[in-house]
């Protein structure tokens, strides 16, 4: 039995999802779409989630929480913080300075959580679920190495990275009917037996580009 723990890169799944039109699938079941993927002979240990907390939109701030909420149902699922930060730019054409909240240290979190594990010896393969490039150089330092173990890609929908699936051990995308599979109910209850609902609007049609 290969013991597996998965990464997601929470913005990079979502906003590949939105991309791709399948915004109506936002309240994901996220352990139950990585078990999905895995084969017979593959043990989920834990799914590792990284996202950050919306800010200046209080409407998405309620909708990502409730979401958060149907998480701490799932007994595999860890979720990891990181945040915004405030950068600067120069108007190419104007020449003024403006501000944009840009998210800072996922890229690091998930980094960090993948080769930690790695050398503590959590998993014989780990599953990263993002296409952000940003992830390669530890990919490639575990499936270079002499152990045999092995990380794997799942790219979300509209987040296919060539370069990542040719140093990935297996790759494979993540479609409509997976997302369509694994949703929470719309209403259920939470862990602190409080009533979880799904957001508004997150059950409604986009046009649809990929399967």
């Amino acid at each position: 039995m290969e013991n597996v723990i998965a990464y997601i890169d929470g913005f990079n799944l979502y906003y590949g999802m939105m991309d791709a039109g399948f915004g109506r699938y936002r309240w994901l079941n996220i352990q139950g779409l990585v078990q999905s993927l895995l084969k017979p002979a593959q043990k989920l240990l834990q799914v590792n989630y990284f996202t950050t907390m919306v800010i200046n939109d209080l409407e998405g701030r309620l909708r990502q929480r409730a979401f958060l909420e149907a998480l701490k149902t799932q007994e595999l699922v860890k979720v990891f913080f990181g945040k915004f930060q405030k950068q600067k730019y120069n108007c190419l054409h104007c020449g003024n300075e403006f501000q944009r909240e840009c998210e800072k240290m996922t890229d690091m979190a998930i980094v960090t959580e993948l080769v930690k594990d790695y050398y503590e010896n959590k998993f014989d393969a780990a599953m990263i679920i993002s296409g952000d490039t940003d992830l390669l150089p530890p990919m490639r330092l575990i499936n270079e190495a002499p152990d045999n173990k092995r990380v794997l890609v799942a790219f979300p929908p509209a987040r296919v990275n060539e370069e990542m699936r040719l140093f990935a051990k297996g790759s494979m995308v993540i479609g409509r009917k997976k997302l369509a599979d694994n949703q929470f109910p719309a209403i259920f209850t939470g862990v602190d037996r409080q009533e979880i609902s799904k957001p508004e609007g997150w059950g409604q049609v986009q046009p649809n580009t990929s399967d």
